[in-house]
């Protein structure tokens, strides 16, 4: 059963602004755990990526590089996180920050 997306006030979960982003809080990315058959370094950065803004992301990556993680790590399909971003609308700034980490784009299969 699909449900239509809810809006304004029938949401069930209030927006959250000017959130507090410690640095502890970023490095918590670090730590989590991933599905079986992906790799870690990629759900982490999936999942950064996806819970947060550009500034946050750019102070996460030198963490996530400094914890010897691979901004170049792939899937079984040749493709990496960057070859992800790039097809996402909104993702230039993201982009940017991974391009200046070293990402490059994978070699699909």
């Amino acid at each position: 059963m699909i449900e239509e997306k809810k809006t304004g006030k029938e949401r069930t979960q209030p927006a959250t602004r000017n959130e507090e982003w410690s640095d502890e809080r970023i490095r918590s990315f670090l730590d989590l755990e991933p599905p079986e058959s992906v790799p870690a370094a990629y759900h982490i950065l999936t999942k950064a990526y996806r819970g947060m803004l550009p500034e946050h992301f750019a102070r996460f990556v030198p963490f996530f590089v400094a914890a010897g993680h691979d901004v170049n790590v792939t899937l079984p399909n040749g493709t990496t996180f960057l070859d992800h971003v790039s097809q996402h609308r909104a993702a230039t700034p993201y982009i940017e920050v991974l391009e200046a980490a070293g990402a490059k784009r994978g070699n699909p299969a």
